[in-house]
């Protein structure tokens, strides 16, 4: 069971936290002061702290600096009220992996936890064995450290080591160490916040913030405050000054995930910050003096969205300094057992198995799979397939339906319709009932095959969004599917 310290002068959180962690499998101990909290680090070497950032004796940066000088594998994580947030951004850059604000929701707590214990422990393995491309065998081969480390960049992106991934890397290399605004382009899942953060590292900014920020999932109305931040009064339920993510970003790199879908006028008034480098929180009257590199991603044509009135065009060019295309993973085959024997380390330490590889179909299943979702999809996958495997290697009988029949459901899409092709005009043939003609029954059991089939495909097989579409429950359509030996 892997061990977590928890440092925090309230006893309520500390009680909370060891009785929740505790519950989910974790040795929890706590303290309520910076001193016997690395008492108690020293004492037990633990696989994470977690730590409040005001503590009574000593500040969290102090106790941040100490562990990380003792122990700068054990990933430390801050708990901050929301007033502290751009001093915890601030610590993050001292080495803390993550911030958790209060009040605290024990659901985002767990995944944080498990997902900082497994990308320090995923750490820790490169340093003695990368898991590379499954070998003829169906096992993975070690890959000496010196290779590893060419082939993952220090946020623990794989990089590749095809010709498509060598050119992409050297737009990296050569546009990073710039002040350039950079548009990414991408298709969805394709890693496009990963290069913008390998752009980040690589330029004179790295030790200072990167602030993401996924344009697509902020309404309209709460765009403005995400960007520039608010005073407290500022409009009706704005109960705090709220820091936007330009000022978390001060000195270093913000990043926005397709930005074609901010209103017109945010905008008007990201031209605004853009031209001037200032910028007022909403509500406030002092001007803020802004030094943020700009990068934006978006999965469609900013010129085309320019041209066609919806997005601007004069901000379209203040961003096209440089451009970045991120291929989709189908174009990146010669790296995809590369990828795959990545996520499946890093599964297998979040969930505590030891699944060595791949068997042979499932890598020709992976290399014939045209992969929609890209890069997320493949980590998907693996997480499930890892978590359904027993044996030592990934077998057919754990990937999803979708990928195994890949082949055979593009060759039926290539083919005719059977309703289209011969049903319905050789029906219009048979009027003597001639019975080796088909039936009507038939024509329609094969119209509604293709029309069931159809929708599938178009929603990634996924049978609640393909049942909603064709306006039938679930359960009809898994009867139908097992008629149809779908």
């Amino acid at each position: 069971m892997k061990k977590i310290v928890v440092v925090d002068d309230e006893a309520d959180i500390c009680f909370l936290l060891k009785r929740f962690l505790s519950k989910n499998d974790f040795i929890v101990e706590t303290a309520q002061n910076g001193k016997d909290g690395l008492a108690l680090i020293e004492s037990i070497s633990p696989d994470l702290v977690m730590t409040d950032f005001r503590l009574g004796d000593i500040t969290g940066t102090e106790l941040l600096t100490t562990i990380k000088s003792k122990r700068p594998n054990v990933p430390v994580l801050i708990i901050t009220g929301y007033s502290d947030i751009k001093v915890a951004v601030n610590v993050m850059k001292l080495g803390a992996y993550d911030y958790i604000t209060k009040p605290l929701f024990p659901d985002e707590i767990l995944v944080t936890v498990k997902k900082a214990i497994a990308d320090a422990e995923a750490s820790q393995n490169e340093d003695q064995q990368y898991v590379a491309p499954a070998s003829s065998d169906g096992t993975a081969d070690p890959v000496k450290p010196a290779r590893k480390s060419s082939l993952r960049t220090k946020a623990g992106y794989v990089m590749g080591n095809g010709e498509v991934s060598d050119n992409l890397f050297k737009q990296v290399d050569l546009v990073a160490p710039t002040n350039f605004s950079v548009i990414i382009y991408g298709e969805s899942g394709s890693g496009k916040e990963a290069i913008a953060q390998e752009i980040h590292n690589r330029s004179r900014r790295k030790d200072m913030p990167f602030v993401a920020m996924d344009c697509g999932a902020i309404s309209k109305e709460l765009a403005g405050s995400e960007l520039f931040g608010h005073e407290k009064g500022s409009f009706t339920g704005a109960l705090q000054t709220k820091i936007g993510h330009f000022e978390l970003a001060n000195g270093g790199t913000l990043f926005l995930d397709e930005v074609s879908n901010l209103s017109y006028e945010i905008q008007v008034a990201l031209l605004r910050v853009v031209q001037e480098r200032k910028m007022r929180r909403i509500g406030g009257s002092k001007e803020i003096d802004l030094d943020v590199r700009i990068l934006v991603a978006s999965n469609e044509r900013l010129l085309d969205s320019a041209r066609s009135g919806k997005f601007r065009e004069d901000l379209y060019y203040r961003f096209n300094e440089f451009t970045i295309e991120v291929p989709a993973l189908r174009n990146r085959r010669e790296d995809m057992m590369l990828f795959a024997g990545s996520f499946l380390e890093t599964t297998n330490v979040e969930l505590g198995k030891n699944v060595k590889g791949f068997s042979e179909e499932v890598k020709n299943d992976f290399l014939n799979y045209s992969w929609p979702g890209n890069l997320r999809e493949l980590k998907n996958v693996i997480k499930r397939a890892t978590l359904l495997s027993d044996g030592e290697l990934i077998e057919e009988k754990a990937l999803p339906f979708e990928i195994v029949n890949y082949k055979r459901l593009k060759d039926l899409d290539d083919e005719p319709t059977p309703a289209a092709s011969s049903g319905i005009s050789q029906l219009s043939d048979n009027a003597d009932g001639d019975d080796t003609k088909p039936s009507l029954k038939t024509v329609a059991n094969e119209a509604e095959y293709d029309m069931i089939m159809q929708v599938l495909r178009d929603v990634n097989f996924n049978k609640s969004k393909a049942a909603r579409l064709l306006n039938i429950d679930r359960k009809t359509l898994y009867n139908k599917m097992k008629q149809f030996d779908i």
